[in-house]
């Protein structure tokens, strides 16, 4: 993706289901544990570009020792920062009583971080502050060992207004009105109501406290907690969470839409956003790895028992299609043969814009996201020119001579590597002009590709949001190579709607295919159908979520597809190019083709998963109308 665009979280739960003991004797180490979610961590730095955090809890710890540790940075390097304190006081140990270092006893009193249950996160902040005390995982801190509670989740919540109500009912003080805080907060009032009724129930049974809160350790039911607490969300989560005596948990929405696999053996229990991250990490097989059902928890008992529960029927899965197309890691074996179907599905639309020309066409890709479906593309290609072979070859008859031969068998698509990302430039300068100046700057090209006035140049990005880096960079130093013509193609659909479900893409005005629909309707003289969407998404306002309808839809409805992209490729050309642009963007009906499981598609299409989306895009658009400079939800 040419355009920066900030993404969701990351999450790392993992549970040694072995004493520390069995880590030190088999892999000679103490500390299998950290090491392994730094891995896990490290695997998904793709993720969370604000921070990152990890907590971990060592289990049947005596009281007054201390059992939960935290550790959360907004370092420029989030994660090493981390690793790099705990391990501090590892190599302090090491130092000081070398002989104490595989010692799990005196570990586990000594140092933090010695546990068997770790939870890590990467922190994308979807607005606000960004400081250490909004970096996951958040604590809930209780004297009764059970009521201790850690959580942190890959989120967005449509509704926390109406959550924040609901916690002031049952006569809460949130320290703050944010979607994190709502949910912790919410989980701990239902673990509170859960640990009173235990405790009433066995306090009839038992004359210990000590014996009752025992009992209660061992019969809180983490799915009845997680089934109330959770019955009124609405939007996308993936939510991770530890209790402080040792169960934990993560539960996905009932839509699917942010992702999560697991895997569990007699050794460990393992979660993470992503599926390569567990499979580096431990070097397992695709097929060992399960995806956590949407709608479930994943429940882990301090006894080690792990199973699924059902908490939320599922609603319509709505599997996110972005995370394919650009979010995740594309070492994962689906995801990677995806992307190529995404790059294989658009040729037919690329040979019709360059009117098969393909003797005087390159093509190319924009690094680096794009690079796999570029493969794919080049696959199309050459599957096109197989058949045009045929053909030539059925047409030549008896007659053909190995010339004739030899020129159509050594027809090929031409490839170069046309743009260069320069790592090294970084656009920290605020001053506009001058970091406009930079961006500008931020790709190069390689030259002796293209013959210029002679070859048309195709390249491929994995999706067009905004446009702003084509206009301002991309463009500029394409035209330089002087080609006929330069097609753009997106391997994603038109984005024509706000996320609200953990991305940031919350504004409607920042779309070009927005813009682009919005000059068309003023150009033609339908600048009415502006105010009546405006009317109608007011009249909606204080309706409930659930009666909410997306009229935004309707500023597209005047125009087919190819209109919005060729106003799109006026609108991103920058002024004094040579070259005239062409834009190519995928269809919906390819997306789903090449992404069957994963049909979440309301970036493209307005069909959310979750009543609240509609309310999102209706308040976006009244937003972008009475130039509010602000988030919709």
């Amino acid at each position: 993706m040419s355009d920066p665009i900030k993404h969701e979280c990351g999450i790392a739960l993992l549970r040694l289901k072995k004493p520390i003991e069995y880590f030190v004797e088999k892999y000679g180490t103490a500390f299998y544990g950290v090491n392994k979610l730094h891995l896990l961590m490290e695997k998904q730095h793709n993720r969370g570009q604000d921070g990152a955090g990890v907590a971990n809890i060592k289990l049947d710890m005596n009281p007054g020792e201390r059992y939960i540790s935290r550790i959360r940075s907004i370092n420029k390097a989030p994660i090493q920062d981390i690793f790099k304190q705990i391990n501090s006081r590892f190599e302090e140990i090491y130092e000081k009583h070398p002989d104490k270092i595989n010692d799990v006893e005196y570990l586990k009193k000594s140092a933090g971080f010695t546990g068997e249950l770790f939870l890590g996160h990467l922190r994308y902040g979807t607005f606000g502050k960004n400081s250490k005390e909004s970096c996951h995982p958040f604590l809930r801190q209780n004297n009764w060992i059970t009521r201790n509670l850690v959580v942190a989740g890959n989120f967005n919540l449509t509704n926390v207004d109406e959550l924040f109500e609901v916690l002031l009912k049952v006569g809460q003080h949130p320290k703050e009105k944010s979607d994190t805080v709502t949910v912790l907060e919410k989980i701990g009032h239902f673990l509170d109501v859960e640990n009173d009724e235990l405790y009433h129930r066995f306090k009839k049974e038992y004359d210990s406290n000590l014996d009752v809160y025992g009992q209660i350790s061992e019969h809180i039911e983490i799915q009845k907690i997680l089934k109330k607490a959770s019955e009124d969300w609405d939007g996308g989560y993936t939510m991770a969470g530890l209790l402080g005596h040792g169960d934990a948990f993560v539960l996905r929405d009932p839509a699917g839409v942010r992702p999560a696999f697991w895997y569990e053996d007699d050794e460990i229990c393992v979660v993470a956003s992503e599926r390569p991250a567990i499979q580096t990490a431990f070097n397992l097989q695709v097929e060992d790895i399960k995806e956590l059902n949407p709608g479930h928890a994943l429940i882990v008992k301090k006894n080690g028992l792990v199973k699924e529960h059902l908490i939320n029927e599922p609603t319509v899965v709505s599997k996110c299609s972005f995370e394919r197309i650009y979010f995740s890691r594309g070492s994962d074996k689906d995801i990677y043969t995806e992307r190529k179907e995404l790059g294989r599905l658009i040729v037919e639309p690329v040979l019709d814009t360059i009117d098969h020309d393909l003797d005087n066409s390159v093509f190319s890709f924009i690094p680096n996201t794009a690079e796999i479906s570029f493969y794919g593309m080049v696959k199309g290609l050459e599957s096109h020119l197989n058949e045009k072979k045929i053909e030539q070859l059925q047409e030549l008859g008896s007659n053909a001579t190995k010339e004739d031969f030899e020129r159509i068998i050594n027809q090929r698509a031409r490839i170069e590597k046309i743009a260069i990302k320069d790592a090294k430039l970084r656009t920290f300068i605020t001053q506009d002009d001058s970091r406009n100046d930079l961006v500008s700057h931020v790709y190069d090209i390689t030259y002796g590709g293209i013959r210029a006035n002679q070859d048309n140049l195709v390249v491929i990005d994995d999706s067009i949001v905004r446009g702003t880096t084509l206009r301002q960079s991309i463009f500029k130093i394409l035209d330089r190579l002087s080609p006929k013509k330069i097609v753009v193609v997106s391997s994603a659909p038109q984005i024509r709607y706000p996320d609200c479900y953990g991305i940031d893409m919350a504004k409607l005005g920042d779309f070009i295919a927005f813009n682009a629909a919005i000059s068309l309707l003023r150009e033609q003289g339908k600048e009415s159908l502006i105010d009546e969407v405006y009317q109608l998404c007011l009249s909606q306002i204080d309706k409930p979520k659930e009666e909410v309808i997306n009229y935004v839809k309707k500023i597209y409805d005047p125009f087919t597809p190819q209109e919005i992209s060729k106003r799109i490729a006026e609108l991103l050309t920058p002024e004094g190019m040579k070259a005239p642009v062409d834009i190519v963007y995928q269809s919906i009906e390819n997306l789903h083709l090449a992404c069957p499981n994963n049909k979440g598609d309301w970036y493209f299409t307005g069909n959310y998963p979750t009543p609240g989306g509609n309310k999102v895009v209706n308040k976006a658009f009244i937003n972008w109308k009475e130039d509010r400079n602000e988030r919709a939800y």
